[in-house]
């Protein structure tokens, strides 16, 4: 199985003040990098996109996004993808990404959108994804505006309904997740309260799942990172999409 694995990636560019001086530093990082390690175990072959590269590298055609089976959006916005360069630099008209992602879907693709500050609507609604069309291939209703949920004190999700995505015993707590309801024609494997928490449905011809929380952290907690299934649990999720 190929997949195009995008997002997760972020640049920190900070400000240390020492009494009367003052000076920045600036540092790059990856949040996915142990999850694609456990992928690629697994024998999913991952092509990773950082955040920063979808405004100049993301497949302008259906036929290039075509050569994976399955594509993964973790924590970039709806902006990075109809945003990209030549457009905002250069005023040019391009192909939309996300109506390329919508119509791979449809033709038999597969979509996963995994939770964070900028997925579904995301950090003062900056995802955005409610207001694109994504909007209609996710298996899952966004609110409008911040649709964060933090939980410092920890959740454990649910199994509402016997699956082998989730047949997992006990779920470890994680740290939050953006609040999301199921379509009517989707199903709700995981959930807290009345939230969804993993949803899987289909559009097309193509199979979609929406995780409302984190791969990572700060969501994704130490205890769910060393959990003994974490690797079964994301590979077989990816593999449900083909």
């Amino acid at each position: 199985m190929k997949i195009l694995f995008v997002g997760e990636s972020w640049v920190v560019h900070m400000i240390h003040t020492k009494g009367y001086d003052s000076f920045t530093s600036t540092k790059y990082e990856e949040g996915a990098t142990y999850l694609l390690s456990c992928l690629r175990e697994q024998g999913i072959e991952v092509t990773y996109m950082p955040a920063h590269e979808v405004q100049v590298r993301f497949p302008r055609s259906l036929e290039e996004l075509k050569t994976y089976d399955a594509i993964v959006i973790s924590d970039v916005g709806a902006n990075t993808f109809l945003l990209q360069n030549p457009t905002f630099y250069q005023m040019e008209i391009i192909p939309n990404a996300l109506d390329h992602i919508q119509q791979f879907v449809a033709e038999g693709g597969g979509l996963l959108m995994v939770g964070g500050y900028l997925t579904f609507m995301g950090i003062e609604g900056k995802a955005n994804y409610a207001n694109t069309v994504l909007s209609d291939v996710l298996p899952v209703i966004m609110q409008d505006g911040d649709d964060r949920v933090e939980m410092p004190q920890g959740f454990a999700p649910v199994v509402t309904e016997a699956h082998a995505l989730v047949d997992f015993g006990e779920w470890p707590r994680l740290l939050g997740y953006n609040k999301l309801a199921a379509k009517p024609d989707a199903k709700v494997l995981l959930n807290h309260e009345d939230d969804a928490i993993l949803t899987v449905g289909s559009y097309g011809k193509g199979k979609t799942a929406a995780f409302a929380s984190d791969c990572s952290p700060h969501w994704g907690s130490l205890e769910f990172m060393e959990w003994e299934h974490y690797s079964a649990f994301w590979s077989g999720l990816v593999k449900y999409l083909k």
